[in-house]
């Protein structure tokens, strides 16, 4: 191609860009225009209290696990509340990671990020311990087995999750002493904290 037919081309090309980014977005702008006040732009983004990401969202997939149970669909509960196991989990380490940032920074903060990282934590364990009992109706007690082990690890077994937990183990014949037992703790076991002054609302290990 001789040069200045490839110039003239060129200059072609970059007349014809500069037209069409001029022209293009106003013309867009019109169509928009023109199609009158009813139309809406769609957002792409959820809001945030939408959104599975959330603790209410980890909340929301528990009591659809839990509808999901009365009508003895096992396989959508089992997804969802391992969804919300998974989702819970995530958050309360992402709340914990925030808690310390901020300790000797901002104490409200850090107190706030606590608090929720306790919130999500305690939301996981009860999600796992529903997780647990519907793989067992299912016959499923070697997946239930490790959960329950696990909720007992977080909660500790003097709470009452956890001692929940640990009665399922015994159920499944994976444990053959019951906790707790009937006249105390026997001598030679030392005995088991007392639970804090806040047991009501456990607050599990993270």
């Amino acid at each position: 191609m001789p040069l200045n037919t490839f110039a003239y081309w060129s200059k072609s090309s970059l007349l014809l860009g500069a037209l069409l980014l001029g022209v293009l977005p106003q013309a867009v702008f019109a169509q928009n225009q023109s199609a009158g006040p009813n139309v809406q732009i769609v957002n792409p983004t959820p809001p945030p209290s939408s959104s599975i990401y959330t603790l209410e969202g980890g909340k929301r997939l528990m009591d659809e696990a839990a509808a999901a149970v009365n009508s003895q669909n096992y396989a959508v509960a089992a997804r969802k509340l391992l969804e919300a196991r998974t989702v819970m989990n995530q958050l309360s380490n992402f709340y914990q990671s925030l808690n310390s940032s901020f300790l000797g920074i901002d104490t409200v903060a850090a107190d706030s990020n606590r608090r929720r990282a306790l919130e999500a934590a305690q939301l996981r364990d009860q999600a796992t311990f529903q997780l647990a009992l519907v793989y067992r109706v299912n016959n499923q007690p070697e997946l239930a087995v490790p959960l329950l082990v696990e909720i007992i690890r977080s909660q500790n077994p003097t709470r009452e999750l956890g001692q929940k937990a640990y009665q399922q183990l015994l159920e499944l014949g994976f444990v053959d002493v019951p906790f707790p037992r009937t006249g105390g703790v026997p001598s030679g076991t030392p005995a088991a904290s007392p639970p804090p002054a806040t047991s009501a609302n456990p607050q599990p290990r993270q």
